[in-house]
């Protein structure tokens, strides 16, 4: 793929990073955030992954930060938007961006869960605007779910799914825009059932974690669930669900243990309790571990 120009607009934890994904694959990069102090650390933030992950460091000199949002998006062949998740404040950068750009230009939202047609719907070209979908950290995870509407051309989708895999990326296509796409559906399915076990007193929150982290977690980077059952057989699937299904839970919301959690204030690591208590070295710690474990996996796809 040509080099493409890149307009990263939301200079914080997933859009930095985003930009860095796509300077260090040789694209230039306009990176844009109303919070000052966000744009103003963005290159620094930037060289520091860079130089963690022994990744070209050069790259950031292909990055550039824009006060000015119509100046950032102005010459852009592609927009991905990374601010909050907060449907109207989207809506409403979207208009604006799109009295900016040229009409080819792609327009992309890094949304979690909130599905592209609300985001997009108030557009006039909503041929060209789609959903990307990327997982933190963005530099070491390396999915990112590409989600079209009902009005996105193929073209666009084709297009973008490129991009990333010219970038290094593992691009999907997610066919429908549902909440979640894909993989956040996948993973509250199982949180929720994670959360009705403690509820129910089934077994408490970290035995809940071992089970998964010393099981079917070891598989899971290799061996997905579909075609961990047709190891398995689909027939012996079938019967094992026609025993398990029935009995798993179905609460159409939030679990009432969750919402208690919030209610009295344990908000997890950020409030220092929450399904556990977790001082501060012991979250120190966990993430530690997980970056380790992330880095060493992105070693692992460099070396395949």
């Amino acid at each position: 793929m040509a080099k493409a120009r890149i307009a990263v607009v939301g200079a914080g934890l997933m859009g930095h990073g985003i930009a860095q994904v796509f300077a260090l694959a040789g694209h230039d990069v306009t990176i844009y955030d109303a919070v000052q102090a966000s744009l103003d650390s963005a290159k620094a933030r930037i060289v520091t992954n860079l130089k963690d992950l022994g990744d070209d460091q050069s790259a950031v000199e292909r990055v550039t930060p824009q006060r000015d949002l119509a100046t950032a998006v102005r010459d852009a062949d592609y927009v991905v938007e990374a601010v909050l998740e907060d449907l109207p404040l989207k809506q409403k950068l979207f208009a604006e961006i799109e009295s900016h750009v040229r009409s080819e230009t792609i327009l992309a939202s890094n949304t979690s869960v909130i599905p592209i047609t609300q985001i997009m719907g108030g557009l006039k070209r909503r041929d060209r605007a789609l959903g990307t979908h990327w997982w933190n950290p963005p530099y070491l995870v390396p999915l990112v779910e590409v989600i079209g509407t009902e009005w996105t051309t193929q073209a666009a989708i084709d297009w973008t799914i490129k991009l990333h895999a010219d970038a290094g990326k593992t691009p999907v296509h997610v066919k429908k825009d549902v909440p979640g796409f894909v993989g956040n559906r996948l993973q509250h399915a199982l949180w929720r059932e994670c959360i009705a076990l403690v509820q129910n007193g089934i077994c408490d929150a970290e035995t809940v974690d071992t089970v998964i982290k010393a099981s079917f977690g070891r598989r899971l980077a290799v061996l997905g669930p579909l075609e961990n059952a047709d190891l398995v057989g689909t027939d012996l699937t079938l019967a094992i669900h026609n025993t398990v299904l029935p009995d798993l839970d179905r609460t159409p919301g939030a679990l009432p243990y969750l919402e208690r959690l919030v209610r009295d204030g344990k908000l997890g690591m950020k409030s220092g309790e929450g399904f556990r208590r977790w001082t501060a070295d012991e979250q120190a710690a966990l993430r530690a571990r997980v970056l380790k474990h992330l880095k060493r996996a992105r070693e692992s796809d460099a070396g395949a």
